[in-house]
């Protein structure tokens, strides 16, 4: 280990010999270094304000909702009559999330229909990713890796807040069953 302002500098730590083998008695460390473990692509985060949705919302109405949410997205929020903006408001910012984790923005051709965010029967939310973000995350997913995207919403009254994280796991591939023995 060496020092650098006065400070330990881990980057150049090396293991002792011996650490890591078979001879040290752990069997915990002597995995393989470079591990088929998921990891972690992207991480994004938002914070709305439910009333600046509600004024938007009724100042250009329809317009702005086609722009920005999906059919479903509209039928979950009108299936909502106390919380309309409060659910415009959380997709809204999970898409803002969504674009941060992607490490785009709104940019890139992106847009706000490309992300969407529906609701599992549990009542989790899902966020679901077409077009050009589908693209993207495709190109930030490394080989032999499926993306998963999870998402949070939580509102609490003038605030709305989303928490994006992109991970990608390692595609296992499926033993094949042994055929039972029969006619050829």
């Amino acid at each position: 280990m060496t020092w650098v302002n006065s400070r330990p500098d881990f980057r150049r730590w090396t293991a002792p010999r011996g650490l890591f083998s078979l001879a040290a008695g752990h069997a915990a460390l002597t995995r393989p270094r470079f591990r088929q473990d998921p990891m972690i692509l992207g991480i994004g985060t938002d914070l709305c304000n439910i009333e600046r949705i509600e004024k938007t919302l009724a100042r250009f109405g329809a317009r702005f909702l086609t722009r920005v949410y999906t059919e479903r997205e509209q039928a979950k929020a009108n299936s909502r009559p106390r919380a309309v903006a409060a659910t415009y408001a959380k997709r809204w910012a999970a898409k803002e999330a969504c674009s941060k984790a992607l490490g785009t923005g709104l940019r890139m051709g992106i847009s706000w229909k490309d992300m969407a965010v529906s609701n599992l029967r549990s009542g989790q939310p899902v966020m679901t990713v077409t077009g050009w973000a589908a693209d993207r995350l495709a190109a930030m997913t490394p080989p032999g890796h499926e993306a998963v995207i999870h998402v949070t919403l939580t509102d609490d009254h003038p605030w709305a807040q989303a928490f994006v994280v992109i991970e990608a796991r390692p595609i296992v591939a499926q033993p094949i069953a042994p055929r039972p023995p029969g006619p050829a």
